[in-house]
């Protein structure tokens, strides 16, 4: 199938975990007459974030509406509450009484199970909130729908099943278009299933924001070191030989190693350079230990076979 950036693959209607519901269910206006019941209470239930505001408050037009969206694409696991502070007046000095900073507005707060677990000043970017939102659901013993998303994704490229973790990567960034850890999947996946053309068209597609992204670079090496080794890959068996008739026969080492790695023989293919690297570590200019950091960058540092190799060479260069 042609998976299309930013919409959701067919049979994918919403997130993992979103409410049936409406979002608007867990977005409400507050007031002092319910503040109990709306916020205190409900935080026993579920996470609640409450944004005091005020019409007069120039940060308060930006905050509002980045924080109804990051509450919307949690799909239901946190309420926001919002909270005019003139017309809330005796509930604002109640709470300042009891602690809460309320002296200036926008004031975030979190509760969770009645007590108030976070708060922030101003106006932050998209991306803090979402982290702010993240660290709350985590405290409540939840994720993000992303969160779960990507794990099922990574877990079905663990697996061996790149058409669910790139279904799971397109759904994600139908909700979030700048998560690189989406794109990484998503490009890597395309990879995985042989479509070359699709991982190019969406790696062109990447936002330019996150070009620099850890995610994205890896998944940019792990493209050209597809091309690289669709030109080796129909040469395994004369690099084997080569390698018979001359065990220090580093070209077709490093050629081998390229292969395997096309192939999807990860630990073979890292195992191939750790020995050209034990035989001649200046081989074209430390070509071996190079090719081997293009490697993990490629599968990911926190990839098996990454974590395996990068032990095995940093025992060769601190023996």
């Amino acid at each position: 199938m042609d998976y299309i950036i930013g919409q959701k693959p067919a049979g994918n209607t919403r997130a993992r975990g979103e409410a049936a519901g409406p979002a608007a269910d867990f977005i409400i206006e507050g007031d002092q007459s319910r503040f109990m019941q709306e916020v205190i209470e409900a935080s026993r239930q579920m996470p609640v974030i409450v944004d005091f505001w005020a019409t007069w408050c120039g940060p308060c037009k930006t905050l509002t509406p980045a924080l109804e969206r990051v509450v919307r694409a949690a799909g239901g696991r946190v309420r926001l509450v919002k909270i005019d502070v003139d017309k809330n007046r005796s509930l604002v000095s109640q709470l300042s009484q009891l602690g809460l900073p309320l002296q200036s507005v926008p004031t975030v707060a979190a509760f969770w199970q009645g007590q108030i677990a976070d708060l922030f000043q101003g106006a932050l970017p998209e991306g803090e909130i979402k982290r702010f939102v993240e660290a709350l659901l985590k405290l409540a013993g939840g994720a993000m729908p992303s969160a779960d998303l990507l794990a099922e994704g990574r877990a079905a490229m663990e697996a061996g099943a790149p058409e669910t973790a790139a279904d799971a990567a397109s759904a994600l960034l139908a909700e979030e278009p700048e998560n690189p850890e989406a794109w990484g999947l998503l490009i890597r996946a395309l990879l995985a299933m042989g479509d070359t053309a699709q991982a190019e068209d969406a790696l062109a597609q990447v936002p330019a924001k996150i070009a620099a992204h850890a995610e994205i670079a890896g998944a940019r090496s792990a493209l050209k070191l597809a091309e690289e080794g669709r030109q080796a890959a129909g040469q395994l068996g004369q690099y084997e030989a080569r390698l018979r008739a001359d065990p220090n026969d580093h070209e077709a080492r490093y050629e081998l190693a390229t292969a395997l790695n096309a192939a999807g023989k990860r630990a073979e293919a890292a195992e191939a350079l750790l020995e050209l690297f034990r035989r001649d570590r200046e081989w074209r200019e430390g070509a071996a230990r190079a090719q081997l950091l293009k490697f993990f960058e490629a599968w990911g540092f926190d990839d098996a076979a990454s974590m395996a190799a990068r032990r095995k060479l940093s025992a060769l260069l601190f023996a």
